[in-house]
């Protein structure tokens, strides 16, 4: 959208005085406290040209990885360009329109060739390809990384239980309930799960702010996310809990007081 000055004209062609429209990144950057309308710029060997607008900052070429530099836009007339892009906005589906789009451009000058035809899903989805593929190996070695810290907790609880069995065998004998060794057990895993996400939860806040960039439209803070995560990290904490926790409940009081 034009958020200062005007758009191009009829009267902005060859011969007439060279003008140009930045986008409010470039502006910014340049004019931080002052109008550009009526500034001059000149990019490369062009000739100078006077800013008559001033539009949104758009992605131009990706909807990640965006690097926030200004755009200028010139009139087509005065400053020729090689390759250009056609933007056709149908009502019905765009796919059969290939044809209709080719002849159109054939009969404003034959010579001029249509390539890459698509529509703006499909260029989209082309420019997301490679962020969707390495969103998916890093989804695969996330999967692996809870597996291994589930494991990892596993093995921490099932070795307490071991060492502490005959403490365990002492509680039952003095008339401990299983329920009361079930909440002794998992209270040690709660607790190491607990100490772990929260630490994983400042570390996330704190480098988020760097996955900026690679977003588009989707905050870099969501609690939403942060909950939801937090929620399925405790409970296969609770999961890997679950078979130390059940084999401390059938500790035979007489065989874990000889336990040594």
């Amino acid at each position: 959208p034009l958020l200062k000055g005007r758009y191009f004209t009829d009267q902005d062609r060859q011969g007439s005085e060279p003008v140009v429209v930045i986008d409010e990144n470039l502006a910014r950057q340049y004019w931080p406290d002052e109008d550009p309308i009526g500034k001059r710029v000149r990019r490369g060997s062009a000739p100078w040209a006077t800013i008559v607008g001033v539009v949104a900052h758009v992605m131009q070429s990706a909807l990640v990885g965006d690097s926030g530099k200004g755009v200028c836009y010139y009139p087509i007339f005065q400053l020729p360009i090689w390759q250009a892009f056609l933007i056709v906005k149908t009502k019905s589906d765009p796919a059969p329109m290939g044809n209709s789009i080719r002849a159109a451009v054939a009969s404003v000058d034959s010579g001029e060739p249509v390539a890459n035809l698509e529509t703006m899903e499909q260029y989209v989805a082309g420019s997301l390809n490679p962020l969707r593929i390495a969103v998916t190996l890093l989804g695969v070695f996330s999967a692996f990384a809870l597996f291994l810290a589930s494991l990892g907790l596993y093995g921490v609880i099932s070795f307490n239980v071991a060492q502490r069995t005959h403490e365990i065998g002492i509680r039952m004998a003095l008339g401990a309930e299983r329920r009361q060794v079930w909440a002794l057990v998992l209270a040690q895993g709660i607790r190491l799960a607990l100490v772990g996400i929260s630490l994983g939860a400042f570390a996330a806040l704190f480098l988020v702010r760097f996955l900026r960039s690679q977003l588009f439209e989707v905050r870099t803070f969501d609690p939403a996310t942060f909950v939801l995560t937090s929620v399925v990290l405790f409970s296969v904490s609770l999961v890997a809990c679950f078979v130390p926790a059940r084999r401390a409940t059938k500790v035979d009081p007489m065989t874990a007081l000889r336990y040594e």
